[in-house]
């Protein structure tokens, strides 16, 4: 890993992005760029320091391994839900798209960008702990949130690459040579995170000031809070299959009807809907979604800057009657060829005076009743796994399972479960991408995608997890690629 000191260039950004991000932080900045040692001083630059963070995922493309909300497009491209348009000549896409990654041909990956991101994130949790500069209630908040992003920076990391090394200090003597840890201890880690985040971090959303909560209805959800921290920590247990605690960490956000509620499909990603449990505001004037800019195919059909559209192995999957596919898929025909894309975000960003009315939703409230139905599944308790499940179909327009199939048992439920994330959540977050192999399910889906993909190349067991890059590998002598490349 490429851990070189780079927290002067960060701070600089974090000022920056006080005087130019006034709608997410509502604070003005420092005239002058800050130095490591004073950023935590004061409540301004110490809020516009984890701010950073979330601009940075904002300003991420989705279909870039970069910033981790790049996940969406290239998770997609790499599992069954996204199909390459081979014109756009985008080789460092190509690759994710037919899983014929290696470590010389990954030109832009999430592993260095993300690491670079935990460095502030751990520089942040430093600088806190030892300030004495801040409003206390900002401190407390500001440490939660550092606890959050730490988790969910490590969630992908450990679901893109397998064991990864676990940072926790800017100590570079350490970081510059640490090895790779095993799975079960970054989740560990993971765990230990999201529950300091959950003490620290207050119930409303925030302002800008770190301290005032937003009036009821009035929600800008673009802070994690304790909720986004309870949510997170709902998936990292299914992911670690304890299925109890997965149950009752979702039912604590599930229970909170006075913030969140499912919302109708057309609401879904308009900004600060009541499904929304973490979302990103877009940092430009004029600005919408980067997800619209990409996914939404204008139309002369696909290109360089429009170069995914949805995979039949996809749209076959969805059922007649899935109003989904109506409010959330769209189409172009182009050249004698129809194109189906991601829809879920309409807006594309179209100049200084457009109004902003749609935030990049990273967390929802849907997600929760499928962790739990999963979960109670898991648990043996189908029925009431089968009233959450139905809750997402109801929505949709389809057919209840408690109506169609009540007797179904344990094993075909889960598919059941896991059929209906596919649809609910395609092209968001990698949610197919990593449910296929922490399901045990990647082989056997990518057996049968991969050589339609790359020219009858065959699946290999090992490109589930990305590889890293020969540089890493130069920088840090201690650490070893990715088994299988």
């Amino acid at each position: 890993m490429n851990f070189k000191v780079f927290s002067v260039l960060t701070l600089v950004l974090s000022a920056c992005i006080l005087s130019s991000c006034r709608k997410l932080v509502e604070v003005d900045g420092p005239a002058t760029s800050v130095s490591s040692k004073n950023v935590y001083s004061n409540d301004a630059t110490a809020i516009g320091a984890i701010t950073s963070l979330y601009v940075n995922l904002s300003n991420g493309n989705p279909i870039i391994p970069q910033e981790i909300n790049g996940i969406s497009g290239v998770a997609g491209l790499s599992a069954d839900e996204l199909d390459y348009y081979s014109g756009a000549g985008n080789q460092a896409l190509a690759v994710y798209y037919q899983n014929s990654l290696s470590s010389l041909n990954v030109s832009s990956d999430f592993w260095g960008t993300t690491y670079q991101r935990l460095f502030l994130v751990n520089s942040a949790l430093e600088g806190l702990e030892s300030s004495s500069g801040l409003t206390p209630l900002v401190k407390q908040h500001l440490m939660g949130e550092a606890y959050f992003m730490r988790a969910f920076y490590y969630f992908y990391l450990v679901n893109l690459y397998g064991d990864v090394p676990l940072v926790l200090s800017t100590d570079y003597t350490v970081n510059a040579v640490i090895k790779r840890t095993l799975k079960a201890v970054v989740y560990d880690q993971i765990v230990a995170d999201l529950k300091e985040a959950q003490k620290l971090l207050g119930n409303g959303y925030l302002k800008g000031d770190g301290i005032t909560e937003y009036s009821s209805g009035s929600e800008e959800r673009v802070r994690p809070n304790k909720w986004a921290a309870i949510a997170l920590l709902a998936r990292t247990y299914l992911f670690m299959k304890r299925w109890a605690d997965a149950e009752a960490t979702a039912t604590l956000v599930l229970s909170n009807h006075t913030f969140f509620q499912l919302e109708a499909l057309g609401n879904v990603f308009l900004k600060n809907n009541r499904e929304a449990i973490w979302q990103l505001q877009p940092t430009a004037v004029g600005y919408n979604t980067s997800e619209a800019k990409v996914f939404v195919i204008p139309d002369g059909g696909p290109s360089g800057d429009n170069p995914v559209y949805l995979s039949n192995e996809l749209l076959k999957d969805f059922e007649t009657g899935d109003q989904r596919g109506d409010r959330w898929v769209g189409s172009v025909n182009a050249n004698s060829t129809v194109y189906y894309y991601p829809y879920k975000y309409k807006v594309k960003p179209s100049g200084i005076n457009a109004v902003v009315t749609e935030y990049s939703t990273v967390i929802r409230l849907a997600e929760l009743y499928l962790i739990r139905a999963e979960s109670r599944a898991q648990l043996g308790n189908l029925s009431d796994a089968i009233s959450d499940v139905d809750g997402i179909r109801h929505r949709a327009g389809l057919p209840l399972i408690k109506n169609t199939n009540p007797n179904v048992n344990q094993e075909g439920l889960v598919a059941l479960i896991l059929k209906e994330k596919r649809i609910e959540f395609f092209a968001e977050w990698g949610h197919r991408w990593l449910d296929l192999k922490r399901t045990g399910k990647v082989d056997e889906v990518m057996g049968k995608v991969t050589p339609k993909k790359n020219n009858g190349a065959a699946w290999k067991s090992y490109q589930q997890y990305y590889p890293i890059s020969s540089f890493e590998l130069q920088s840090n002598r201690n650490l070893t690629q990715t088994v299988g490349y």
